[in-house]
């Protein structure tokens, strides 16, 4: 059986694949595109045919013959240091040579070999390619991105425990409270940033072999076809094209 070479982890989801063609989007995470062979990303109408980091909500467009994706939640630590390196600015290109695709068989040790030159020459600290924490500071708001983190290690929880009234009564917070207390702290509202999570531990359900309708229920969508359509809206591309180009 193929294995998909996609990993997500808590505050970074890490991409090996081949013919990317993605129409334009934007996504609250901060992205890492290092191509192997032919890339063009198009954004904000430049054509840039070069790995580059591209900020969190910019609009883009990619297509990549094979290569590298990383998706960075901006509140974690190697986000913030992808901040300061932009400095304000909405892409960053950059020149490095493509090594060698990662083995799916010894993850772990493979993307350490595989990704530690590229964050070396972009001096980022390797060991948040696995560990990539919140930089979130307040305890409530802590608190329950912890108890996001533990779907994607498990069955995800659904929706409806996480309304916002019923998330803000669980912190002793008024609801209101609680949405502007969200926001401040991760840049982003509520709603979509737990449809990014809900998004995450669908594609995680379906790459452990779950069928999609399955995963898009559990992971609180009315069907396969609405999670496909938020993926697409998301990602340029529908669940079905982007888990075709995650295998080897």
């Amino acid at each position: 059986m193929d294995k998909p070479t996609v990993w997500i982890k808590p505050g970074i989801v890490s991409i090996f694949g081949t013919s990317f063609d993605a129409a334009s989007h934007s996504h609250q995470a901060i992205q890492l595109v290092w191509p192997s062979l032919e890339s063009l990303c198009t954004v904000n109408g430049n054509e840039i045919a070069q790995p580059i980091i591209i900020n969190s909500k910019i609009p883009h467009q990619l297509k990549m013959t094979q290569g590298w994706i990383l998706l960075i939640e901006p509140k974690s630590d190697l986000g913030e240091s992808l901040i300061h390196m932009l400095n304000k600015q909405d892409y960053m290109p950059f020149n490095f040579p493509f090594i060698s695709r990662c083995d799916p068989e010894d993850v772990p040790n493979s993307l350490n070999t595989v990704l530690a030159p590229l964050f070396s020459y972009l001096n980022l600290p390797i060991p948040f390619l696995f560990k990539n924490n919140s930089t979130v500071i307040d305890k409530r708001i802590k608190q329950i991105i912890r108890q996001l983190d533990k779907c994607l290690e498990g069955d995800c929880i659904k929706p409806k425990t996480w309304r916002a009234a019923k998330v803000a009564s669980q912190l002793c917070l008024s609801e209101s409270r609680f949405l502007h207390l969200f926001s401040q702290e991760l840049g982003v509202s509520w709603r979509p940033y737990l449809l990014w999570r809900r998004m995450m531990c669908a594609v995680q359900a379906i790459l452990n072999n779950t069928s999609a309708t399955h995963a898009a229920h559990s992971a609180g969508f009315s069907d396969s076809a609405h999670l496909s359509r938020t993926f697409k809206n998301t990602f340029g591309m529908t669940i079905r094209q982007a888990l075709t180009l995650f295998k080897r």
